[in-house]
């Protein structure tokens, strides 16, 4: 899961931080409305969590801009304004969650999983092309009556095609969305990657082009 955190208390920020990323999450960070408004537009999230009171943009403005663009993540807020017409006003705006500041990190894990699992089943919780078929709520994969044990990274890789389906994704797309341009990445991670998606699901299913990347045909 890829998670966008916009804080500017620097500590609360790398406390949450370091407890995505122990737990396998991906989480980009914004220290200011602007930078945050800027991360939420041009890439793709799981869940947004962001603070309410912010430099140069409220998270309340951030929501604003981004529901206005179409933008449907998911989107917590962060907030020492505690009181209930608060966070009235918070989801009325378009966040998804409020939670008031202290708060416990199991806490927040859980409105994050609940909100992240509550935007799969809003849509296609099965997805059905060809021979396959993709439970999104369980990430069991079915082909011709069979179970595909896919690795995570495998299945956060198909997941990330079919989103894309019938155009190319470049090597730093998928690099960037699921290994967030770690250095220690090695440099063929991403072919042997498909590899075994092919080998597994069939090697028709991902076509691929030298300078455009890799494209499912659905």
């Amino acid at each position: 899961m890829k998670i966008l955190l916009i804080e500017d208390d620097e500590d609360i920020l790398s406390f949450i931080q370091r407890g995505f990323e122990e737990d396998d999450y991906i989480v980009d960070t914004a220290l200011d409305g602007e930078d945050g408004e800027y991360l939420a537009i041009l890439n793709s999230y799981d869940v947004i969590i962001t603070d309410w009171m912010l430099p140069f943009k409220s998270g309340i403005e951030i929501i604003e801009s981004i529901r206005e663009k179409n933008i449907t993540t998911p989107i917590i807020i962060l907030s020492a304004k505690g009181e209930i017409e608060d966070k009235i006003t918070g989801l009325q705006y378009g966040a998804d969650d409020y939670l008031a500041k202290p708060f416990s990190f199991a806490e927040l894990t859980a409105r994050v999983e609940a909100l992240h699992r509550r935007n799969i089943s809003k849509g296609l919780n099965l997805i059905t092309f060809g021979d396959l078929s993709i439970n999104t709520d369980t990430k069991i994969v079915i082909k011709e009556s069979q179970t595909i044990e896919l690795t995570a990274k495998e299945y956060e890789l198909l997941m990330f095609l079919i989103k894309h389906k019938n155009g190319y994704v470049s090597n730093n797309m998928i690099e960037e969305q699921l290994w967030n341009n770690q250095k220690y990445i090695n440099s063929n991670v991403i072919q042997v990657t498909i590899y075994h998606l092919r080998k597994k699901l069939g090697k028709e299913l991902i076509k691929s082009n030298r300078g455009l990347g890799y494209k499912l045909e659905i």
